[in-house]
């Protein structure tokens, strides 16, 4: 992957990454794709795990959050979640967290070459936080807090949580700060409806069947079953979906009726979104697959991309 660098920044270009959970590595691709084709923005907004992924690319670390997303199995997805009985989330958070220290420990926005915007949400307002100055590591988790997963982060006296219950593609934080031309990656184009194909069951396209027993070894089955919480957050009847695909289903619903909202009125000069709406959104263990996807979306996208960069650059 091409190493991120001031020199190689273009002013003007703006990236906007959409949130998606696990869809969110088709991000990955679209990235290595833009770069390959000379594409390097100055400006990244980044909401879930779109925050992530750009603090990853501008930190130039993209190479070990592809490795990452690579080496992911879904018994590896089990040993990152610490759960939670009495708290403010089902999953703690702790051990995503001290992955996340071992490469952006005491990092802030200012060790950034360029502006990183992560997009969060104000849990006693609704207000729709821009976090840009401070500590990376909290702003990037308090981004995918997920409500009712994970705890909400507290920042500068917030309550903060997932950004993408208030703008699931932040186009609009590109145009305020004065980017000339703005691409946004929707990763919510074909979570609704548009994803079912015939013989897809409603449960593997919610994502429900992430932890489907069927897919471990006897042992980690056995290890799987013997908590409790696991059992009911992730167990389902034939069927029926699972109390953790429930709430997955839910978010996946007010996205894509938000992001349709948000960018109707706030269309971006070019708009990315990635076929990827078959893969569930906690199959994390489909980097290989979503990377490409994004890939190749982004590699359909670069005429349109050529052609506004003139039109908006160049004049």
């Amino acid at each position: 992957m091409t190493e991120y660098s001031p020199e190689n920044g273009q002013p003007g270009i703006g990236l906007a990454l959409g949130g998606g959970m696990a869809r969110g590595f088709a991000h990955i691709g679209i990235i290595k794709a833009l770069n390959k084709n000379g594409i390097f923005p100055t400006l990244i907004t980044g909401t879930s795990i779109g925050a992530v992924v750009g603090a990853c690319y501008l930190a130039g670390k993209m190479q070990e959050l592809e490795d990452w997303a690579l080496s992911l199995t879904r018994y590896k997805i089990l040993g990152y979640l610490d759960f939670r009985v009495r708290s403010a989330g089902l999953i703690g958070g702790s051990r995503l967290r001290g992955m996340l220290e071992e490469h952006f420990k005491d990092m802030t926005f200012a060790d950034l070459p360029y502006p990183l915007i992560c997009i969060a949400t104000d849990l006693a307002t609704g207000h729709e936080i821009w976090l840009r100055k401070g500590n990376l590591l909290e702003a990037m988790i308090a981004s995918f807090a997920l409500p009712g997963v994970f705890p909400p982060v507290k920042y500068d006296n917030r309550f903060l949580v997932d950004g993408a219950l208030v703008n699931p593609c932040p186009v609009s934080p590109c145009q305020a700060m004065g980017a000339r031309m703005t691409i946004a990656v929707d990763l919510n184009a074909d979570l609704i409806g548009k994803a079912t194909k015939p013989g897809t069951s409603y449960q593997t396209i919610a994502g429900f069947d992430v932890f489907n027993s069927d897919h471990l070894s006897p042992e980690k089955q056995k290890e799987l079953n013997t908590s409790s919480i696991s059992r009911r957050l992730f167990r389902r009847e034939e069927n029926n979906p699972s109390l953790f695909g429930v709430m997955v289903s839910a978010l996946s619903i007010l996205q894509d009726r938000l992001t349709r909202s948000r960018l109707a009125g706030e269309p971006p000069d070019v708009h990315i979104r990635p076929a990827s709406g078959h893969i569930g959104l906690l199959e994390f263990e489909k980097g290989k697959e979503l990377i490409r996807l994004g890939e190749e979306a982004a590699e359909r996208a670069i005429p349109e991309i050529m052609a506004a960069k003139h039109l908006f650059l160049q004049s």
